[in-house]
């Protein structure tokens, strides 16, 4: 377990981020594995053929995808390990599979629209969400970005992080994979029902930990009592059709005083999801600066127990 590597990569790359240069003349990890995906799509995944058929080819280019991820990070770990300072270069490649800084730059853009005008702020939130913002107004659009950011604050930031404190660079660069994978084949639409089907379930399976931990440091952090927004999450998180969603939103929701969910229209079809929280529905600009100060200080709790188990260990 590198506990301590963890938290220099959480520390480091919530001030640096991905260095646009960096981008600009190799790309980044997250765009290799998206273009490696396309191409398994592509000759893997043919219409017409059975569900279990489907299914197969899809978990066979998810094993292909994960091996791609796991055999180059393997060597590259065993390899720092011989390495003057090598702990800390593996930190510093493990910034790239995080994205901390991304998802408040991000939120942070949608605050700014906000205090223009309307359709900028449409246009901000429609980079973070997939619904459909053209009607939304502002306590839409501030809702949309704050369910965003919790949802993500685990899919981005504490999960990987984790993996990485419990299986080395190895561990974060497949768990990027499978989130990868998600978010690219793991949909229900026809194309992808089954070929996508072994990516959706094993990205719920992978990031499941991280999610209920996302909300205790939501509910650590926060400025109710704990307590509180404890038995809120517990109680409303379940309602999410995902299985790890909720987590993070109803704890977000609870800590921020606010209500989450409801209905909301995703390519034009209309979605009533369950509420989360009791608190306002009027959502406001302002409530997004809360949430970013919350994921703020929650990242930073999580640092420092990183480092306390580094300690121990």
């Amino acid at each position: 377990m590198v506990f301590g590597r963890a938290a220099v990569a959480l520390l480091v790359e919530r001030f640096v981020g991905y260095p646009q240069p960096v981008f600009a003349r190799i790309s980044h990890p997250v765009v290799w594995i998206g273009k490696l995906i396309t191409v398994l799509d592509q000759q893997l995944n043919k219409p017409g053929v059975a569900p279990q058929d489907g299914r197969l080819r899809g978990a066979f280019a998810l094993l292909l995808l994960i091996a791609a991820a796991f055999i180059p990070s393997w060597i590259i770990a065993r390899m720092l390990e011989h390495w003057p300072l090598g702990w800390l270069i593996e930190a510093l490649l493990a910034t790239s599979l995080i994205a901390q800084k991304s998802l408040k730059d991000h939120v942070l853009a949608v605050y700014d629209a906000l205090g223009r005008s309307l359709p900028e702020a449409r246009r901000a939130v429609s980079m973070i969400v997939g619904r459909d913002p053209s009607q939304l107004d502002e306590s839409g659009i501030a809702k949309a970005a704050l369910e965003s950011l919790a949802e993500n604050s685990s899919d981005g930031i504490v999960a990987p992080v984790l993996w990485y404190a419990l299986l080395g660079l190895p561990g974060i660069a497949v768990y990027k994979a499978i989130n990868t994978a998600d978010s690219m084949i793991g949909h229900k639409s026809e194309k992808y029902q089954w070929f996508g089907w072994a990516s959706a379930r094993l990205d719920d399976a992978v990031n499941l930990p991280a999610s209920r931990l996302t909300g205790l440091l939501f509910a650590a952090t926060g400025p109710r009592n704990f307590r509180q927004i404890f038995e809120i999450m517990r109680r409303d998180a379940p309602k999410h059709q995902s299985p790890n969603a909720g987590w993070p939103e109803a704890a977000m929701a609870a800590a921020l005083g606010l209500r989450f969910g409801g209905p909301r229209s995703y390519n034009g079809e209309p979605v009533d999801l369950p509420y989360m929280g009791e608190g306002r529905d009027l959502i406001t600009r302002a409530d997004i600066k809360n949430g970013l100060k919350l994921v703020s200080k929650a990242m930073l709790f999580g640092a420092f127990l990183l480092l306390f188990g580094a300690l121990l260990t």
